[in-house]
């Protein structure tokens, strides 16, 4: 197939590439160029300024391949969906958009932005989406030279409206999770590696925290998911969940990154309040994700042990640029165990 990515220089992209190219597919890329990943030599890449997110115009240069399939990585509000659907539609056969599994309302009533009791879980593809639109909004708009500008217009559920919604254009939406793993630049395991490394042998979980369980998907295996939704045509106007089958505690997660890097120190439950949390830990955001496994066949192809020795030595060799010294602030977490009356020498898992 002649496929055709837009964006898609980042975290995920390069790995949705290389597996194309090794299933012997055509792949263009479009991006600024200024920052070129490592992918296969047969690559095409078509550079422009416009690629930025959100992608302002789509040159003709991109209309002229006539690619089977675009793949919109970054399409980030209804705008840029629109852009590609109204440029693409009785030229290309599908149109695959990535989307992400805040559009759920749970992710609303999570960040205490959406009322309303604990929604039923696990969480299909047809279960209730958010009420409330533009969850990145802030009181005031973001200045213009902000490189956050974008999240001002940041909505999954316009996109997914947008790309399904031209029957000229099939569409396919993939709901992702918490990715992680090399490249991911939330550092979603930092926290506990750096702790870890550190040798800390106390690591302090609130107890709402601990228990919650959220939606996770090691990047490769995420990247498996859209290679497979690409290819497969049974994917036309589908829309899939891509996680983990088990959707591990907070707590179960720390544990499986401590047996992987061998620390021997103690996991402590904190009394909820002692330890300052962003979201309503009653509210789990637990995702099915077995349609695109029934019905594309889609497996995890990194298991879970080596996805985590990979996504740790990730970490250990690219920390973030910037640490607020708050978030490793031993002394005061020395403090709440002093308080609790927990020895800090206390050295098991558990």
């Amino acid at each position: 197939m002649n496929i055709l990515m837009l964006g898609g220089t980042g975290m995920l992209g390069p790995y949705v590439v290389t597996q194309l190219c090794e299933m012997g597919h055509d792949v263009t890329i479009f991006h600024t160029g200024a920052h070129e990943p490592n992918l296969p030599s047969q690559v095409r890449h078509i550079h422009s300024p416009s690629a930025r997110i959100p992608i302002s115009v789509i040159p003709s240069d991109l209309t002229n391949l006539a690619p089977d399939v675009v793949i919109q990585m970054d399409a980030e509000g209804e705008k840029d969906a629109r852009l590609v659907v109204d440029a693409f539609h009785g030229i290309s056969g599908r149109l695959v958009s990535i989307s992400s599994q805040d559009v759920y309302r749970v992710y609303g009533k999570l960040h205490r932005f959406e009322p309303g009791s604990p929604d039923p879980l696990p969480l299909t593809e047809d279960s209730h989406l958010r009420e409330k639109f533009y969850p990145y909004r802030q009181d005031e708009p973001r200045r213009e030279d902000d490189p956050e500008k974008f999240l001002d217009d940041y909505e999954k559920i316009m996109v997914e409206r947008a790309v399904m919604g031209e029957p000229q254009l099939p569409g396919t939406i993939l709901r992702l999770p918490m990715i992680y793993g090399p490249g991911d630049r939330i550092h979603r395991l930092y926290k506990y590696v750096k702790r870890m490394r550190d040798n800390r042998p106390v690591i302090l979980l609130d107890e709402g925290h601990a228990r919650w369980r959220g939606p996770r998907g090691y990047v490769e295996n995420v990247a498996w998911a859209i290679t497979l939704a690409v290819t497969d045509d049974r994917a036309k106007g589908q829309i899939y969940n891509v996680a983990e089958v088990i959707s591990l505690s907070e707590a179960d997660w720390v544990k499986q990154i401590a047996e992987s890097m061998g620390w021997q120190g103690r996991i402590v439950i904190v009394p909820e309040g002692k330890i300052p949390t962003h979201f309503d830990t009653d509210h789990h955001w637990v995702v099915d994700s077995s349609r695109i496994r029934r019905e594309l066949g889609y497996g995890e192809i990194v298991q879970p042990e080596e996805a985590l020795v990979r996504s740790i030595a990730y970490e250990l060799t690219n920390p973030p640029d910037k640490i607020a010294d708050s978030q490793f602030d031993y002394a005061s977490e020395d403090t709440i165990l002093h308080k609790l009356e927990i020895p800090i020498s206390w050295a098991r898992v558990g």
